[in-house]
């Protein structure tokens, strides 16, 4: 008979099992017999010590994200345990695998107020997939195969494992087996047949087909079958903010990002298609713009493997619950090779004319001396950064440019924090983006407010070496929300103007090279400087405070509504 183990070596042993090959997390009292066990697996299992609990959750996003695993985030109890909740929100939104294990007090002090104690199930249950208290380790086993099982099906998410201290510590038979089957619950549904013969129908009587692509195609991994459904019917094809990446930005098809600052062309002819077919997104008010102006012209078609998205916020004309690859597979050789030589052209020339009207965000300005542009600094960045390279954002103006003006060549190419929005994803999302991707180079776009967030995480670059290249946006204040209270609040700036530190000081005293850019002329060697060096590097570059994001769609207006500055709409020609 095999000897017994603890609860501790058969979640380690479960993790191996399961091909993890890296943690990140933090230790601490209930968690230690976790910690002390992890030390006989350092060979086999990558530990990453983040300075925040929150910096690893971010960094376990970055990392599945990028290399197609779920994230693994270990941490104690009680603050541990509540610093874990924003990183949770933003992985369930943006559906985003990852197996978090929390410590917790005994079993026999459950309900005591002991130190470190919290219910970390009952606040962690609406904003995961699955969450369960671990109370012996018999069950040890049993609930982590569960757990891999839920966050990487269906529509992948969060799942966390509550773990008491005495199931760490007591005994159980070894073994381990992997989760395929749970009953009830059905991650990736039979793709109906009629359903795909009535979509095939529809793309093929349509005159003004247009494809709306999410995320879902990238968790899918069916950046081809888009490619060759687009292709074949000749449909243009727009992203969410998440499915950026899913076709190469110099395709003829990709015509840009839709919503409220996305691209002219998608956000006009959302409004003239006559035939939308969206693949693995959730209609987000970003993307919509009211709803009640939305789309008058077409009928809608929704792919989706999370039944609980259709209708939420568009009613649609068919529903089509299906893993996206599975659908478009089905699809493809039902659709006829067809022509739309007109339509594709007219989102071209809404491009063109924003190009016209506020592309000057992104060219060569004619003063050297002046501030950057943050549109400017992101192209010459793409520009240098070359085939493959992944942009991670963290949120405000800066997500918005950079993902405006990056140029993607490859699928997952962009990490950045779409659902919950949230400021101080980008640091630690970086690193984990680099890590899960070493082979790529990974390039960073933040603001002077959010870096300053998860600042410490320049530690865990400083510990492990991690070669992110980071683009600070620096106009000190919290730009966004600046822009706003310029256009809306009449100019009333309260509490966004920023006292910055010295941030080459700061980056140097963590054994980062920083750059300050002073002025325009002086990016383009920056950039190539930053580009070639082999590790962490910071651009420190100076932007003007009053530079909005244009185009712009309001609160409350139709997504085809286009401010193209503060007192300017975009009326089309056409």
């Amino acid at each position: 008979m095999a000897e017994k183990i603890t609860g501790a070596e058969a979640l380690l042993q479960g993790l191996v099992a399961e091909g993890v090959e890296r943690i990140f997390g933090y230790p601490g009292g209930y968690i230690i017999p976790v910690f002390d066990r992890l030390y006989d697996y350092m060979s086999q299992i990558d530990t990453v010590l983040t300075r925040h609990e929150q910096g690893a959750m971010h960094a376990a996003q970055g990392y599945a994200r990028t290399s197609h695993k779920p994230g693994v985030v270990i941490v104690t109890s009680g603050p541990a345990a509540t610093n874990l909740i924003t990183g949770l929100s933003d992985a369930m939104m943006d559906s985003t695998p990852l197996v978090v294990i929390t410590g917790q007090a005994p079993s026999d002090m459950l309900g005591t107020d002991a130190f470190q104690e919290t219910d970390v199930i009952g606040i962690t249950q609406p904003v995961t997939k699955w969450s369960i208290q671990v109370r012996h380790a018999s069950q040890v086993s049993d609930a982590l195969a569960r757990a891999f099982h839920i966050a990487t099906t269906g529509r992948p998410g969060p799942v966390v494992l509550d773990f008491t201290k005495d199931a760490q510590t007591g005994l159980t038979d070894p073994g381990y087996a992997p989760c395929n089957y749970i009953r009830s619950y059905v991650p990736r549904p039979e793709t109906n047949e009629f359903d795909i013969k009535r979509l095939a129908e529809m793309i093929n009587r349509a005159r003004r087909p247009m494809i709306l692509a999410g995320q879902g195609i990238t968790i899918a991994e069916a950046e081809e079958q888009l490619r060759a459904l687009a292709e074949k019917a000749d449909i243009p094809v727009a992203a969410t903010l998440l499915g950026l990446s899913v076709l190469p930005s110099s395709h003829k098809l990709f015509k840009g990002m839709l919503g409220m600052h996305g691209n002219f062309g998608p956000n006009i002819n959302t409004n003239r298609a006559d035939l939308i077919v969206a693949i693995g997104m959730r209609f987000d008010d970003r993307v919509t713009g009211v709803l009640e102006h939305y789309a008058p012209q077409a009928t809608i078609a929704h792919i989706d493997i999370d039944e609980s998205e259709f209708n939420k916020n568009v009613r649609v004309d068919l529903k089509v619950h299906a893993d996206a690859r599975d659908a478009l597979d089905m699809l493809l050789p039902l659709v006829n090779k067809a022509s739309h030589t007109e339509w594709s052209e007219s989102f071209d020339r809404h491009n063109a004319a924003e190009h016209e009207l506020v592309g000057q965000e992104a060219a060569h300005g004619s003063d050297p001396s002046a501030p950057a542009t943050m549109g400017e600094t992101a192209r010459l960045v793409s520009e240098a950064a070359g085939e493959g390279a992944i942009l991670v954002t963290d949120v405000g103006q800066n997500q918005m440019l950079s993902a405006r003006y990056f140029r993607f060549t490859a699928p997952r190419s962009i990490i950045t924090s779409g659902g919950l929005g949230t400021m101080g994803f980008g640091l630690p999302a970086a690193i984990g983006a680099k890590m899960g991707a070493p082979e790529r180079g990974v390039y960073l776009f933040t603001g002077d407010g959010g870096l300053q967030m998860t600042v410490q995480e320049l530690g865990t670059i400083m510990q492990y070496g991690t070669a992110v290249k980071i683009i600070l946006l620096n106009n000190n204040f919290l730009g966004n929300v600046r822009q706003w209270q310029s256009l809306f609040f009449n100019n009333r700036f309260s509490m966004t103007p920023l006292l910055n530190p010295d941030f080459k000081m700061l980056s140097e005293a963590y054994g980062i090279e920083c750059i300050d850019v002073a002025c325009r002329g002086e990016l383009p060697a920056a950039i190539e400087r930053m580009v070639a060096s082999p590790k962490a590097m910071i651009l420190n570059v100076n932007i003007r405070e009053t530079d909005m994001v244009f185009p712009m769609t309001p609160v409350g207006a139709a997504v085809d509504y286009i401010m193209i500055n503060p007192t300017e709409i975009y009326k089309p020609q056409e």
